[in-house]
């Protein structure tokens, strides 16, 4: 990660030049601009970490300019400089959000002392809320249970954590792409930033474009006021991009620009802004068989697969299931006020013997649903009647669903089975479930909100 960068706004180049000089010997990155214009347009740009103005500038003062900034960004401090400082001045400062009021002429060993703490106070806060946001949430393990298949993955994950190379993940539908994805942000080195996710499948060009990049006011009819693209929200920390593999060609050649440049520009803009984060993609797609088809650039598939991770599938780390179900059977139960579950010999072989092809996700669903049709302190294969089997003279399989002689349910219980299988399947968007099951939109909300099936 480069040096803090530092935009230093004043109109007497002289003064300029000497802090500038002072503070790239001391490892800042500067940027410099020389009036109130040519300032909003730096700051949009480059996302300076701190910035220093003068009071008194062509076009404006320090005040005008400092109301302007917070509205852009209100987290970056800013320090107000003065030739001429009086209290009611560095009152009003202080009102607007300056974190310092120095007079001139300053002693530069002095204003570095006052950027580094000023950064140092803004740091210790983003730390604290990433710290407080991760005591909220369940420690993230992405490397549940002990086969051979995922301890490959967790030593290859650790291998590549400390770069700051783009990292591709492969892996079938809810095998734990997405898990892998934050595990890598939250034990790398942009830990206290921030992770940005999107999932790239569904979404039309133009809409991906706009939530990537952000747009400006009057882009396009509807954008009443500008908004934050999602690679300007993750700067300095990480952007995860799942099922990149749906990516529209366009798109996929401004993100290849980004990575190439580190650099992109707002929908309706015509200033180029920097960025710094890491990129993490994710797709179940063949990448490879896609550049072949020509679905996707051959250059950006280089760029993005520099260090790949395969996630395997659960069917090829059957060992793991067992302890992956009592994991799920203990979080479930206990955020159901159910007390102590244990899960027994028989229903455990039921679901070794299933085929899951919905990977982690569906085991993780069937356990949920199995802890709330548990009673007597136990899951039994009972409580598991929903489920197939991969073996067995009397079952047979349809679209991948497993169904049972001996425990099929009723018709509307097995379409809800199936319909919660294809929802899996394609990560909940309703368009491509309702074109699988080849039924209009509106009917399939219909059967979602008849079986109390959430749609997000």
């Amino acid at each position: 990660m480069a040096g803090d960068r530092v935009l230093i706004v004043d109109d007497e180049a002289a003064i300029r030049f000497g802090i500038g000089e002072f503070l790239r010997a001391s490892d800042f990155v500067v940027v410099e601009a020389d009036s109130c214009a040519a300032a909003v347009r730096a700051f949009a740009a480059e996302t300076p970490d701190i910035a220093v103005l003068d009071y008194s500038l062509g076009d404006g003062n320090g005040l005008d300019l400092l109301r302007k900034l917070r509205e852009l960004d209100a987290q970056v401090p800013v320090i107000l400089l003065t030739a001429h400082g009086t209290i009611d001045l560095a009152v009003a400062a202080v009102k607007e959000g300056a974190d310092q009021f120095l007079t001139k002429p300053v002693e530069l060993p002095a204003l570095r002392v006052v950027l580094e703490r000023a950064l140092e106070h803004q740091r210790g806060r983003k730390k604290g809320l990433a710290r407080r946001k991760r005591e909220q949430r369940e420690e993230i393990d992405a490397f549940r249970g002990k086969s051979a298949a995922i301890r490959r993955l967790a030593d290859d994950a650790r291998r590549v954590l400390p770069s700051d190379r783009p990292i591709f993940i492969h892996g079938e539908t809810g095998a734990g792409k997405g898990v892998l994805a934050r595990w890598i942000h939250q034990n790398g080195p942009r830990a206290n930033e921030a992770f940005v996710d999107m999932n790239c499948a569904g979404l039309s060009r133009e809409l991906l474009e706009s939530e990537l990049f952000g747009h400006e006011r009057g882009a396009f009819t509807g954008a009443v006021t500008a908004k934050q693209g999602l690679l300007e929200i993750a700067h300095r920390g990480t952007l995860f991009l799942d099922e990149v593999g749906d990516m529209d060609l366009g798109i996929q050649a401004k993100l290849l620009k980004v990575l190439e440049d580190r650099r992109y520009r707002r929908v309706g803009d015509v200033h180029d802004r920097k960025v710094d984060l890491r990129l993490v993609t994710a797709t179940h797609h063949d990448l490879e068989a896609l550049v072949e088809q020509g679905k996707f650039r051959r250059d950006l598939y280089y760029r993005i697969g520099t260090l790949p991770l395969v996630v395997p599938p659960l069917r090829e780390r059957r060992e793991d299931i067992a302890h992956l179900a009592e994991e799920f059977a203990h979080r479930f139960a206990a955020e159901l006020g159910r007390g102590e579950l244990t899960i027994t010999r028989e229903a455990v072989e039921l679901l070794e013997r299933n085929r899951w092809t919905g990977n982690v996700r569906e085991l993780r669903n069937a356990i949920e649903r199995a802890v709330l049709l548990a009673d007597e302190g136990r899951i039994g294969a009972g409580e598991l009647h929903f489920l197939g089997t991969a073996s067995g003279g009397s079952s047979r399989a349809a679209e991948g669903v497993s169904v049972t002689s001996t425990h099929a349910g009723t018709l509307a219980e097995l379409e809800r089975i199936y319909i919660l299988r294809v929802m899996d399947e394609e990560g909940g968007r309703v368009d491509q479930v309702a074109r699988r099951l080849d039924i209009p939109r509106s009917s399939l909300y219909s059967r979602l909100k008849k079986y109390g099936v959430s749609k997000g």
